[in-house]
């Protein structure tokens, strides 16, 4: 699988990343790092655990990594779930965080095919 497919199958913004990163290959090594960010991990066991100031800034990361990155779903899931947290509003986060795992794990497979 090539940066572009893999683009297509995280329904990503592959032209935006090109147009910012300019070449396929510092892309590729961008979105490869993607894998060993600890953000997603942290942000997970923030919730589980009420520590909400802290799932704000895992939110926040994964958000500004996906902006810049092109992850386009993962990124308004997870701005969705930063706002939210933003605001200290603290009802209905797993439905939130549900979409955000489940976007997730649809960059992470893509990912894991262009390795």
């Amino acid at each position: 699988m090539n940066i572009k497919e893999c683009y297509q199958m995280m329904n990503g913004d592959y032209d935006g990343v090109i147009s910012r990163l300019i070449k396929e290959e510092r892309v590729k090594k961008f979105v490869l790092k993607f894998l060993d960010d600890p953000s997603y991990q942290l942000l997970c066991t923030s919730l589980e655990n009420c520590q909400y100031e802290e799932a704000f800034r895992a939110s926040h990361t994964i958000k500004g990594i996906c902006q810049n990155l092109g992850f386009t779903q993962l990124y308004f899931s997870s701005n969705e779930l930063t706002e939210k947290l933003r605001n200290h509003d603290y009802d209905n986060l797993d439905g939130l965080l549900e979409k955000v795992k489940e976007n997730y794990q649809e960059v992470i497979c893509a990912v894991e095919k262009l390795r």
